[in-house]
Formats: C-alpha cells, structure tokens, sequence
C-alpha cells in the first residue's frame, strides 16, 4: 500500500512539473542561438530547461561543441551546428569534408537532433575573397559528405548572411542584391534549389532604429501597434519592419530567378542595454520586441508575401567576451546564472520572469528528490 501510495504522488508530481513549466509548444519554429563567448556561462545540462522555457524547439550554435552536444542528446532539440570561415579552404576538399562531418556530426546522431549544418558566417560582408571563393565549394563538399553517408534527406547545408548583401530594402518589392555578391548569390541560390536547403539571413530592425531614431517609428520597429506603409507596387501593407525585410530578400531572390527558395531568420534580436549613442538598447524595448516575436511565431504569422517565420532569437545569454560596443553583450534572454534579463511575454497569461524559472527549477529539484524516494 505504501508503495502505491508513492507511485501515486510521484505520477501527481510528473503531471503538476509537466503542466507548470512556462513552455511554449505552439511555437515550432521558433529557435534561439546559443553563443558561448562568455567566461561564466551555466554547463550544457543546466541550459536544457532554459530553451524549453521560451518554447524553443531548436538551437544554433556557432562551432560543433562536443560537450553541448553531448548534453543535449535524447531532449528533441533540433541543433544547427556551424563550420567557421577559417574552415571553409580546407572543407572545399571533399575528403576533408566527410572527415568533418564523420567527427562533428554523425558521432552524435541519432540520440543528438542535428537537423543543420551552416557552413561559414557572413561570409560575403568580410570583403575576404578567400572565404567567398571558398564558400559555394564547402557547402557542396559538406552535402556531398552528408550524401555519402545517407545523412542528406534529415540534415541540409545552409549559410548564414548578412543583410549587408542588399543593395536595397524600402519598399520591399524593390529589394535587391548589391552587385558585387550577384554572382556568388546565383551560386547559393542554385545550392538551396538544387538540395532544397532553405537561405538564411541575420536580421536587425534595431540597427536600423539606432541609425535613424528621428526617421523610424519606433513601434513599428518594436510590433507595437502604429500606422506601417503601403508597398506602392505591391499594395501590401506592412506594419513592422521585420516582414519588411524579409519580403525584401524574398524580391531580390525572385529577381534573380529563384522564386520559392524559403528564407530563414538565422539572427534577430534587440539589446537591454547599449552606450550612450545606442538608441533605444533598454530593458523594456528588448522585452517588447522579442515578447511579440515570440508571440507571432507561436500564432503562425507569415509575412505579407506569405513567408513562414522560422526564427532564430539572438541570443540565449549576455556573453560578456564579446567585442564591439556594450549592446554586443547584451542580447540575452538570459543571464549567465541563468535568470532571465526580463520578463518576456510567450502569450495572453504566459510570462517567464526570474521568479518563474526559479518556480521551475524549484520544481525540477523536487521532482528528482522524490523520484529518488520512489525508487528506492
């Protein structure tokens, strides 16, 4: 009787952790990056509740972490693994490349979810043309690799951009390519169609503000609520500039010839703090802008042209060794001793806070003592 009476609170304590974490199933395609250029970052094992808690059902990482990916086997989590632009010479050789994969990829399948492998990043914007020659040769040596050992219908080969690569945004129906990259985007372009891999592009509203605060709108830049434009060829109308964007490379991929090719939000985010010059880096803005993001993924929102939002939040912690100015390090969802920056709103009545994910993790601690009761 004892025994059953154990069973019995221990399959109440399963349900009650499983219905109270702030999780956001909905959200499918909604993705976070998850950056290590910090020297006090939580272990791998203590970063799983976190994703879960933001309703986050995939992770990009910038390397092939062993110790990340080892940790995170068995949880669902779709991982983009990365190859740095340092790898893209000796990765053009299709030997070197399948050596590559058989060592950082399928080591860790099936029990680790790797569904990506982003071959460099911003590779074209670096005015480097050892890495743009490179860049093409490396992803086909890559999914020639992955082909080879039958890996290619589960996993696809992408690279990240820079939105630098447009020559214009505004209004969406007018966007194209700068011409120097023409014929390096042919190139990936026929890459996507040929493997049916999606593009992927880092996207930024906030630098847009940041240039231009007097000019933009900072709700439309937030998705709050406003008065948005009219595409004066489309007629469509756009109240954030993010869809703006997006349907701006969708226009510039369709002008050069490869309409249907997906577009992928590899990078977007907002800063909590910034420099004195850094216009609109506040707590409140970065909570509003990926509060409502999450929000739209999670109701399925697609663009003005009908694009999907596969979304990839930028990023997961504050990483205090990274370069550049003080909003560099301030992209976080969370704190490096796991705590969120702010409360983001996941949907109408779901909010995860510090005091939530300390309930969480006060309820993840309880469930595995009593566990341990129950087996013994």
């Amino acid at each position: 009787m004892e025994s059953l009476r154990i069973k019995s609170l221990f399959s109440s304590l399963v349900l009650f952790v499983l219905v109270s974490c702030p999780t956001l199933s909905s959200a499918a395609s909604l993705g976070i990056n998850y950056g290590q250029l910090g020297d006090n970052l939580p272990q791998p094992t203590d970063v799983i509740p976190l994703i879960n808690s933001i309703g986050a059902t995939k992770a990009k990482l910038y390397d092939a972490n062993p110790q990340i990916l080892s940790a995170f086997a068995n949880t669902g989590i779709e991982f983009m693994v990365a190859i740095g632009n340092n790898l893209l010479s000796s990765l053009s050789d299709p030997q070197q490349a399948l050596t590559w994969v058989k060592s950082n990829v399928q080591t860790y399948l099936p029990a680790t979810k790797i569904t990506g492998i982003m071959v460099g990043n911003e590779v074209l914007t670096l005015n480097n043309a050892e890495w743009s020659n490179n860049l093409v040769p490396a992803m086909k040596s890559v999914y020639a690799a992955l082909v080879s050992l039958g890996l290619d219908k589960s996993i696809n080969v992408t690279t990240a951009h820079s939105l630098d690569i447009m020559e214009s945004t505004y209004p969406p129906s007018a966007g194209a390519f700068k011409q120097d990259y023409k014929v390096y985007m042919q190139a990936i372009l026929s890459f996507h169609v040929q493997t049916g891999s999606p593009f992927y592009i880092n996207m930024y509203p906030f630098f847009a503000y940041k240039s231009s605060p007097s000019e933009i709108d900072i709700n439309y830049v937030l998705f709050e609520p406003n008065n948005g434009f009219v595409d004066p060829t489309t007629k469509l109308v756009y109240d954030n500039m993010l869809f703006a964007q997006i349907d701006a490379v969708y226009s510039a991929i369709t002008l050069l010839g490869y309409k249907g090719v997906s577009i992928c939000e590899s990078e977007t985010g907002w800063p909590s703090k910034g420099d004195a010059d850094e216009v609109g880096a506040t707590l409140d803005n970065a909570a509003k802008y990926n509060s409502n993001l999450i929000k739209m993924v999670a109701e399925n929102k697609v663009t003005p042209l009908g694009s999907d939002l596969d979304i990839y939040i930028f990023a997961l912690f504050n990483e205090d060794m990274k370069p550049g100015p003080t909003s560099e390090r301030n992209f976080g969802l969370f704190q490096p001793d796991k705590m969120p920056v702010y409360s983001v709103r996941l949907t109408d009545g779901i909010t995860v806070s510090s005091s939530a994910v300390k309930r969480y993790n006060s309820l993840i601690l309880l469930f595995f003592c009593i566990a341990s009761i129950a087996i013994l």
